[in-house]
């Protein structure tokens, strides 16, 4: 574990990215870097544009807060960010010498999406040799692909919902094979939905062939792999894992419940984000002791199953039997401060500072790689 107290941790956020998430990656951001206490950390923001560049750009969280509806986004100005190995950081400007960040000791990778939650930059911290906050490749990988990750939960013996894999390659030459295979299945309605990409993107319901086909064709647009999956009938209730401190078990927060209403027939990007008055997030969950202890115990299954680390949001849906059905599980949940994941901490009795400084020491205490 880093202890040096002659100076501060630096840590280096690294937020936007190239994925259709880039804008409530840097709300995200926005969240984290006010929470940063300047006394104990020395921070470095550094944005990723939509095209992929790395930028040294603002620490200032008001910059990065949706405004009047207005998403924040990472400018491509600046001098560009590059990562020459062992966590030193240099930035270059045209017509100026490079210049040296000098060493950090943690990244904190708040992406979300493909190009970044995905295990991508996992991969490139790893081969850089730097400690980093969150899951290793292989559970971002896992987390992020929604079909690999419903295979993986199913054999670790929890339940998932019913699904049909529509390949890249299968849809233009196969749609009525794949519209049968939904129809004997699954049944109507289903719900559609890219398989590598997160905060409800492109997600949406079919209630016949007709409508599966457009549905098809909206995920397509952020996924050439596509999920269809069974409706399930049920309350939508999630849960915080947080690594354990010290070696020990993953530690699972209260229960949380989505509410919709009728403006609202999923938990989509303007019902997360852009909320109204008929979207309420209940925590803790108004749920019998045993009902929220499964939900509880299950995450803690789930995140294990995947070999995660450092944190995870675990989604269900509750049927009214009681049965719970595992939705999926996000390696890098939404982190404003307004968002399920530190609220159901906060809650539990960890703030939002002190979440933070957490998935901070616990990033610090793991060894960078395999060692």
């Amino acid at each position: 574990m880093f202890t040096s107290q002659d100076r501060r941790i630096r840590v280096a956020v690294v937020f936007g990215g190239r994925s259709s998430e880039h804008e409530i990656s840097c709300v995200t951001a926005g969240g984290v870097l006010a929470a940063l206490d300047p006394r104990r950390y020395e921070v470095l923001p550094i944005g990723i544009t939509t095209s992929g560049r790395w930028v040294l750009t603002t620490a200032d969280p008001e910059q990065l807060a949706i405004t009047e509806g207005r998403m924040p986004h990472v400018d491509d100005e600046g001098g560009t960010v590059v990562l020459p190995g062992r966590g030193e950081l240099a930035v270059q400007t045209p017509g100026e010498v490079p210049r040296a960040l000098g060493e950090v000791d943690v990244v904190f990778p708040l992406l979300h999406g493909p190009y970044g939650e995905d295990g991508t930059i996992q991969g490139l911290l790893e081969l850089a040799d730097v400690r980093y906050v969150g899951s290793g490749v292989l559970a971002s990988a896992v987390g992020m692909d929604k079909h690999v990750m419903k295979l993986l939960l199913a054999g670790a013996g929890l339940p998932v919902a019913r699904h049909v894999l529509v390949r890249p390659s299968a849809w233009e030459p196969q749609r009525d094979r794949v519209v049968t295979e939904v129809e004997r299945t699954l049944g109507w309605p289903v719900f559609v939905k890219p398989a590598r990409a997160g905060s409800s993107m492109g997600v949406s319901k079919a209630r016949d062939a007709a409508e599966l086909e457009a549905a098809v064709l909206a995920a397509r647009e952020h996924d050439p792999k596509v999920l269809v999956e069974e409706a399930v009938a049920g309350r939508e209730v999630e849960c915080g894992v947080l690594e354990g401190q010290g070696g020990g078990e993953p530690e699972a927060s209260v229960v949380g419940e989505i509410r919709l209403g009728a403006g609202h027939e999923l938990y989509d990007f303007q019902a997360k984000y852009l909320p109204g008055d008929d979207v309420a997030l209940d925590i803790p969950a108004d749920l019998p002791a045993d009902v929220a202890e499964r939900v509880r115990r299950m995450s803690i299954e789930a995140f294990l199953a995947l070999s995660c680390e450092s944190l995870a949001r675990v989604d269900f849906f509750l049927r009214d039997d009681g049965s719970l059905v595992v939705n999926e599980l996000n390696t890098m949940p939404g982190f404003t401060p307004t968002s399920m994941f530190p609220q159901l901490w906060a809650k539990t009795g960890i703030d939002y500072p002190s979440l933070v400084d957490r998935l901070v020491d616990t990033a610090l205490r793991r060894p960078a790689g395999l060692r």
